[in-house]
């Protein structure tokens, strides 16, 4: 999904709001005019405060039954003929269920003149508004680029054929071919998107044996590109039967994540990290007090993990003596001797087995640092990475290089999302858990994250850090 898409997605709303309440002042304007009083006289008292009180909750209604109706839909372009027709058919039912709600009680507002001028002025005023916003997204596409959709087709045959001529011949649609290969190559497909990017893959020809469509599609999810290929054997759990471009494709769908999932899940991410950090606030300045007293500086250190996006640097309360610390805080003389130790530590004390290593009875631990990771109090400071956006407040927690480096081709599929500050694997045993059963559990979560789930997570992860950690 394009920042753009997103974007525009995201402004229709106030925009719809604004047309909605200035589609009402008009129609309240006429039914005041002299002209109008003239054919018939006015027959209601109300001031102008308390019609445009009434007005805006009645704006917050309509965009309530717009967004019921789809009306908010991600889409880089849309057929302003078949949005005009949207808008008419979600205001006529917004305004069946107000003027039923007028019949019941006539108290509440009693101007079938207002209420008839509005919904009509609503559809127009709404209609001009989306056609504004369309045209100016689809000229930013076409004359500026910006959101266009970067597809390579793979596969022979007369569909590949119809798409390249239909997206040629249709530029403002959003689509720019920038490859078209015979066959599936995954090393091929790696270096076209590192030189040109790429956003969206369509597989073609439905002859394509089934094993090498699996390899696509975890290479396209692992990658976070649009899978979309023409019907064949193969199998999924999330998919979306569609047409594109008068062709019948079948969509895999990665996870809820897209669209208006990504933009609530930041918002709450955002308030979510603010109200951490006031909550925790003096929790953490009594934790650097006491590391500082304890051992000095650094209090927080830099730790690199993987993220979605790739390497970043997670903030941790530092609980290990510092001449075994490592990150951009220290020098590179000191991180190789840091990171030889802990390569040895692995070798002798580690208690798990895949990619995921756990030293029991870590010497490197300072005594407040052992209370610190039991209760991961370590981790709070990591409410700063999620205001950054490098972290989400539930997702997969997030992994060093070196323990990424070992993941099996399937495991990567956690590293399609934000990693997390809590997640599935830590309201089910924290780190306790098989690298497989973490990934199971996250890769559940991406398929089916829903805002409600997240908030189950959340409620979960406080009860479950008073469980003492195995060793």
């Amino acid at each position: 999904m394009k920042k753009s898409e997103l974007f525009f997605s995201a402004l229709q709303v106030p925009i719809d709001y604004m047309m909605i309440i200035l589609a009402g002042i008009v129609a309240y304007a006429w039914r005041v005019s002299e002209r109008i009083q003239g054919i018939k006289s006015i027959e209601y008292q109300f001031s102008i405060r308390q019609f445009v009180e009434m007005l805006l909750v009645i704006a917050a209604f309509f965009i309530v039954v717009y967004a019921f109706d789809g009306l908010y839909d991600i889409r880089s372009t849309k057929r302003t003929t078949r949005e005009i027709y949207r808008v008419f058919r979600a205001t006529m039912f917004g305004l069946m269920i107000i003027i039923v709600g007028i019949f019941v009680d006539r108290d509440i507002f009693s101007s079938r003149f207002i209420i008839l001028a509005g919904g009509f002025f609503v559809v127009v005023f709404v209609s001009f508004g989306r056609m504004f916003v369309g045209f100016f997204q689809r000229y930013l596409l076409v004359a500026r680029e910006i959101g266009v959709h970067k597809l390579l087709l793979i596969g022979v045959g007369d569909v590949c054929g119809v798409i390249k001529q239909e997206i040629k011949a249709n530029r403002y649609k959003g689509f720019k071919i920038i490859g078209h290969i015979e066959d599936i190559d995954l090393d091929r497909i790696g270096r076209i998107k590192k030189m040109k990017g790429i956003d969206e893959i369509i597989q073609c020809d439905s002859k394509v044996s089934r094993t090498k469509l699996l390899k696509l599609k975890e290479y396209s999810i692992q990658n976070r590109i649009s899978f979309k290929y023409t019907p064949t054997l193969l199998q999924t759990a999330n998919f979306r039967m569609g047409v594109f471009l008068g062709e019948p494709m079948i969509e895999i769908e990665n996870t809820p994540l897209d669209g208006w999932g990504k933009i609530i899940k930041r918002m709450v991410d955002i308030t979510g990290a603010l109200v951490g950090i006031v909550i925790f606030g003096i929790p953490m300045l009594l934790v650097s007090l006491v590391i500082k007293v304890e051992s000095g500086s650094p209090i927080v250190f830099f730790n690199k993990r993987v993220g979605h996006k790739g390497n970043f640097d997670l903030f941790k309360f530092r609980y290990m003596k510092n001449k075994y610390c490592h990150g951009k805080q220290y020098s590179d003389s000191h991180n190789k001797k840091a990171l030889k130790f802990l390569d040895e530590l692995i070798k002798k004390q580690s208690i798990k087995t895949g990619p995921l290593y756990k030293i029991k009875n870590d010497p490197r631990k300072t005594r407040l640092g052992t209370f610190l990771e039991k209760y991961s109090l370590d981790e709070l400071p990591q409410f700063f990475n999620v205001l950054r956006g490098e972290m989400s407040l539930v997702g997969p927690r997030p992994h060093q290089p070196i323990e990424v480096d070992k993941y099996e081709n399937h495991q990567r599929r956690v590293l399609t999302i934000k990693p997390g500050i809590t997640g599935m694997a830590q309201i089910s045993g924290r780190s306790d858990l098989e690298f497989d059963d973490e990934v199971r559990l996250d890769t559940f979560y991406i398929e089916n994250w829903s805002l409600w789930l997240d908030i189950q997570i959340i409620l979960k992860t406080i009860p479950s850090l008073l469980y003492r950690r195995k060793n």
